[in-house]
């Protein structure tokens, strides 16, 4: 029943939208992570919010899980459908860590995806297809974030872009770039 699936594409491309529509199809029962975290003080971050929890459906189980993402999924149900949504605000949770500690928790995340008895949805953003950041903690997000999918991508069953409103399994469009030795990404 193992099977992961990263879904990725620009803001308000429907991505969300598409993980949901999967999970649903799934059969499963659904356990929804959210990786952001509440902020009383900006309504605009709460509406977003809002918006998506008025979209699921009322039996899925939600966890917040702003860092603890490895954790949370090594103790998923078996045989149920993980959707975490997402690892743009997952990495930028993290952006204050060290790269030595980051790269042992992207490890750590990994390994722990390739063990789950369960379906894994992921939701990333793409942040790469601008302009380089000005700012150092705009690069390192940026810079993150487009490692992560990339690594995770490697290991996923099936990849999805999703832009305009259209969705693409990048798998049967195209193939995985070939890795090389000392390749940072």
């Amino acid at each position: 029943m193992s099977q992961i699936i990263l879904i990725t594409g620009p803001a308000r491309s429907g991505k969300s939208g598409w993980a949901e529509t999967l999970a649903i199809r799934s059969q499963c029962k659904v356990v929804y992570i959210a990786t952001a975290t509440q902020d009383d003080n900006d309504p605009e971050w709460q509406q977003r919010i809002h918006l998506h929890q008025q979209r699921r459906p009322s039996d899925w189980l939600v966890l917040e899980v702003p860092y603890e993402l490895p954790h949370a999924l090594a103790h998923a149900y078996p045989h149920s459908c993980i959707l975490v949504d997402s690892l743009g605000t997952w990495v930028a949770n993290y952006l204050n860590m060290d790269e030595e500690n980051w790269s042992n928790t992207v490890q750590e995340l990994l390994e722990t995806v390739e063990i789950v008895a369960a379906k894994i949805i992921f939701v990333a953003e793409e942040t790469g297809w601008g302009v380089i950041p000005a700012y150092p903690l705009g690069r390192t997000f940026r810079d993150r974030l487009g490692s992560l999918v990339r690594k995770l991508s490697a290991i996923s069953d099936t990849v999805y872009l999703v832009t305009g409103g259209y969705v693409l399994n990048l798998g049967s469009l195209g193939f995985p770039l070939p890795t090389r030795e000392g390749n940072k990404d």
